[in-house]
């Protein structure tokens, strides 16, 4: 079988090709892939090419395929797995296989197996780590963005607190503290706002701060203080740029003491520093953002480390048990991650959004892998019409949505757009 992918083959070096499958093993499955979410994760490895850690050596002569946020439908089972999945069953992909002992992940190390394909040979190693989920959802785009979400639910029960006079470490945020989010209007920014409004260990204050009016507005927009009262927790948004001095501004909100969970958002030096600055009493940094240079550093008080208690935590995806808590998050209709999408595309837009993804602005980019179609914002579809039919009957559902994207839009666009 043929298929469609976006392979990476060096550093920048990110091709659309059409090539052959291999027969499928028994201890196998062949699927199509519907959409994919493009992650900051997958700009980073087009970057860093073969010096990444989860990119093989060899690319240059056997490429993988990018990708590791998808979610499509499966067409053939191997004999091994015949107990357990059929044809026709949708999926989603953890790829965050760490239980294996190996950084080997779907949409980075694999030839057959990632996210910008159309059709994909899921390896048995995925099965054995038990990363391949079942989705009974009838819209994809939730099955593909449950693994971003699965990144903020594991980073939230990785964070920590220590009893005084103990040692022991008890995870996950604060249940009633009090959480800053900084730099944390962005798409995964989003997430967390949502996640700790909705999980069910929610924190009692939750500060939002960012430097961009316009996304500070959106995110105010999106998950209202009014809303965040009905659900028990006081939502504070701040814009550090206007404050002369953020740190004793956000002190202050904090009622002096400073916070008990404090989520980077973004791998900006003065932001960590900012955030190390109002940890209250044990209070933990979790550094959610990951960097592009690995050489990435700031200062952190140890004064505080020693006295105060203060730790840092740090996480570089979810597990298996997140993703299944992002589903069912989504299945109860407790957290809506269409918040996060700002624009759609079809396969043949992967190469240029994912080696531009920092200077594009906005919040997360889906593809649809099976179409084709540029990359368009979906506040921008009316602008692009122009007489297209497609993009006129976008904007009209997306329009009467608040620009979020949903399950009526994502049917039309399958429908109706050009197949690649």
């Amino acid at each position: 079988m043929k298929t469609k992918a976006v392979r990476i083959y060096g550093k920048k070096d990110l091709r659309l090709e059409e090539f052959e499958l291999p027969a499928m093993k028994d201890d196998e499955i062949l699927a199509q892939v519907i959409s994919d979410s493009i992650c900051m994760s997958s700009h980073k490895a087009a970057l860093q090419g073969a010096d990444h850690k989860r990119v093989p050596k060899d690319i240059h002569i056997n490429p993988t395929i990018i990708g590791h946020e998808f979610a499509g439908i499966i067409l053939e089972v191997g004999k091994k797995w015949q107990h357990k999945f059929k044809k026709g069953q949708k999926f989603s992909i953890q790829p965050a296989m760490a239980q294996t002992g190996s950084l080997d992940a779907p949409g980075y190390s694999f030839r057959y197996i990632g996210g910008d394909a159309t059709q994909i040979i899921i390896p048995d190693i995925v099965m054995e780590a038990d990363c391949l989920l079942t989705y009974e959802g009838e819209a994809f785009f939730p099955a593909s963005l449950s693994e971003p979400m699965s990144c903020i639910v594991g980073a939230y029960h990785a964070s920590y607190h220590i009893p005084p006079g103990t040692y022991t470490h008890e995870m996950g945020i604060r249940r009633g503290g009090k959480m800053a989010i900084l730099a944390g209007v962005g798409p995964m920014g989003l997430g967390a706002i949502d996640y700790a409004l909705h999980n069910e260990r929610k924190p009692g204050l939750v500060v939002v701060t960012d430097i961009d009016d316009n996304r500070l507005s959106r995110a105010a927009c999106l998950f209202t203080p009014e809303n965040a009262t009905k659900e028990g927790v006081k939502l504070i948004y701040v814009n550090t740029a206007k404050v002369d001095d953020p740190v004793k501004h956000l002190r202050d909100i904090s009622g002096g003491t400073g916070f008990d969970d404090v989520f980077i958002f973004a791998p900006v030096r003065p932001v960590v520093e900012q955030g190390d600055a109002i940890l209250g009493f044990d209070g933990c940094l979790n550094f959610f953002a990951g960097p592009t240079n690995p050489e990435f550093r700031a200062e952190f008080n140890f004064y505080n480390v020693h006295y105060a208690f203060t730790h840092i935590a740090g996480t570089s995806g979810g597990n298996t048990d997140d993703m299944r808590e992002s589903l069912k998050l989504m299945g109860e209709g407790k957290i809506n991650p269409a918040v996060m999408i700002t624009h759609i595309g079809g396969l043949d837009a992967v190469v240029e959004t994912t080696l531009n993804l920092p200077q594009i602005p906005g919040g997360k980019k889906l593809i649809y892998t099976n179409i084709s179609m540029p990359l368009v914002s979906l506040s921008g579809l009316e602008e692009k019409a122009g007489g297209n039919r497609l993009y006129v009957e976008l904007h009209e559902i997306v329009s009467k949505n608040a620009y979020i994207w949903s399950l009526e839009a994502e049917k039309y666009l399958l429908a109706k757009a050009n197949p690649i």
